[in-house]
């Protein structure tokens, strides 16, 4: 009999136990759940743009404010202070409203915008001069990628200034600006003189050549087209029309019809008889005279 009490005491405490570990088991994990919860949800305070901002704009505080910002998403780059973020700083790229100020969307303390800060290391601004014509007749403007081109004379001594072909410099290659216009946001139609692109250092020996060698054209492209590839060179025999042509009548050559040989003349033949007329050798009309008719030849008085 105790030893059955015994058990059955053993066994309480057994389970017992067993609850105890659960419930902790239960309490530790919602505890955990918890602290990941409040850890997702604690939040920093991060300086936005309140209005937005162009390239150039002075950042004060003004135009920015502090919001509650998840600590777990905080961008590389954040500021946590206004007074951080307004040491003298300019916009180097455009900033909508709401958007964290980020290091690298602003110049440093004192600093001014600057196109060389936009520039990405080993990247240069290379301006090539533009016109309606080959610049697209104006719709090209900062943040669009391009073609170059190239059109000048055919090498080689026998070259006529007729004798042109057409080859592909650069492909995909961002615009910085338009003249002075490095602005983005500034989308209408616009006539420059210049444009300037972001090279590396080989692609700007390239342009730098192509500009002396012959017309450089820029070509606007689609931005999300990333296709790259020889297109080849393009001369005056690929266009359907170059297979026609006139000859300058003004070289022609006149060649004269040389003058017809005269008949050699003939002593008449003894006895009287009648002597045959020779045939003539070169033009000749019909004579008649009665009811006789003869070829007589036609002789050139000058």
């Amino acid at each position: 009999m105790q030893s059955r009490n015994l058990l059955i005491v053993a066994g309480a405490v057994l389970i017992g136990l067993i609850a105890v570990l659960f419930v902790n088991g239960v309490f530790s994990g919602v505890e955990k759940r918890q602290e990941q919860i409040a850890e997702a949800n604690r939040m920093v305070r991060v300086v936005v743009a309140s209005q937005d901002l162009a390239f150039g704009t002075p950042v004060s505080s003004q135009n920015v404010r502090l919001v509650n910002w998840p600590a777990n998403s905080v961008p590389s780059g954040a500021f946590t202070s206004i007074e951080e973020a307004t040491k003298a700083r300019v916009a180097l790229r455009p900033i909508i409203s709401g958007e964290p100020i980020l290091a690298s969307k602003v110049s440093g303390a004192n600093g001014r915008a600057t196109l060389s800060a936009n520039l990405p290391v080993g990247q240069l601004a290379f301006s090539v001069p533009i016109s309606e014509i080959t610049g697209a007749g104006g719709f090209i403007r900062p943040g669009d990628v391009v073609d170059v081109l190239v059109t000048r004379k055919i090498p080689g001594e026998g070259a006529q200034d007729t004798d042109k072909m057409t080859d592909v410099v650069l492909e995909s290659v961002p615009v910085l600006g338009i003249d002075q216009v490095s602005d983005e946001n500034k989308t209408d139609p616009a006539v420059g003189k210049t444009a300037t692109l972001q090279v590396d250092t080989y692609g700007a020996q390239k342009l730098a050549l192509a500009g002396q060698l012959g017309v450089l054209t820029l070509a606007l492209r689609n931005v999300a087209d990333t296709t790259t590839g020889s297109r080849g060179t393009v001369i005056g025999r690929d266009i359907s029309a170059s297979r026609y042509f006139i000859p300058d009548r003004r070289n022609s050559v006149v060649t004269a019809r040389p003058a017809p040989a005269m008949a050699a003349y003939r002593p008449p033949m003894p006895g009287g008889a009648p002597q045959s007329r020779p045939m003539p050798t070169g033009p000749s009309m019909t004579v008649v005279r009665g009811t006789r008719s003869s070829e007589e030849g036609i002789l050139h008085g000058f």
